[in-house]
């Protein structure tokens, strides 16, 4: 029964220590060498996947803030004043447009995009106040709280604005009694102050006052009253001078 049992044990096979030596030292090369790989490549990695991401964060602002700027009015302060409210300098604008987006209210709405300073850095905001006739005599700080602010470009990058009305002069800041045609937006890389390839240019589209033009109903002024455009219709009906008369051929025979 012993002499089976050792005969047995004699037949069987494995590996001795200096076998298992050996291969625990390979498996420690092979570790070493996919290690020294992985540190050297994803860094790079994930360097390429940061600038991908800022590089897609950056286009997405630019192009909701050349949106925004498109979509200005030109929106008097009250009815007193003809001048557009719109005030542009070289690292902030403000101005009227329609409200949009899923928690705005009908109406209008006054935008500003510009720099301000989040946690010890600059930061460029987009906030926006509901647009109300202003009163003449009181600064725009005082009378607008502007509200829900998104942020659009983190440090180092930083937005400035140019001008341009219809002689297509660049100006770093616009106080004109009408709207600027164009507005340039840089984008400047703060730590090494190279220009970069994403800088755009936004045209605006509106030209001139439009009926309405103070968040009011059309017809109506920023008071809420009758602008006499209605008045002025009935009077030109009752003498005649309705346009709809003059081409119906009246007076022909």
């Amino acid at each position: 029964m012993s002499v089976s049992l050792t005969e047995k044990h004699e037949g069987e096979g494995g590996f001795s220590l200096i076998e298992t030596l050996v291969a625990l030292a390979l498996t420690g090369l092979v570790l070493s060498a996919l290690a020294n790989i992985t540190s050297q490549w994803l860094p790079n990695w994930n360097r390429g996947m940061d600038r991908i991401q800022r590089s897609e964060s950056l286009a997405l602002a630019l192009q909701r803030i050349a949106a925004d700027l498109a979509a200005a009015e030109y929106v008097p302060a009250n009815r007193e004043q003809r001048q557009p409210l719109f005030e542009g300098s070289e690292l902030s604008v403000m101005f009227v447009r329609t409200a949009f987006g899923p928690n705005a209210r009908p109406g209008l709405e006054v935008v500003r995009i510009g720099e301000t300073t989040d946690r010890q850095e600059l930061v460029t905001v987009r906030s926006r106040a509901p647009f109300a006739p202003l009163q003449p005599a009181t600064s725009l700080s005082e009378q607008l709280r502007f509200g829900d602010p998104v942020v659009l470009l983190r440090a180092p990058l930083r937005l400035s604005f140019s001008y341009a009305g219809q002689d297509r002069v660049w100006k770093s800041s616009w106080h004109e009694a009408r709207l600027p045609v164009a507005i340039m937006l840089t984008v400047r890389d703060a730590a090494t102050e190279r220009v970069l390839s994403v800088s755009t240019v936004a045209s605006i589209h509106a030209e001139a006052p439009a009926a309405g033009n103070c968040g009011q109903q059309p017809g109506k002024g920023c008071d809420g009253k009758p602008d006499g455009t209605e008045q002025n219709s009935k009077d030109s009906s009752k003498d005649g001078s309705n346009p709809a008369n003059v081409a119906s051929g009246q007076g022909g025979s």
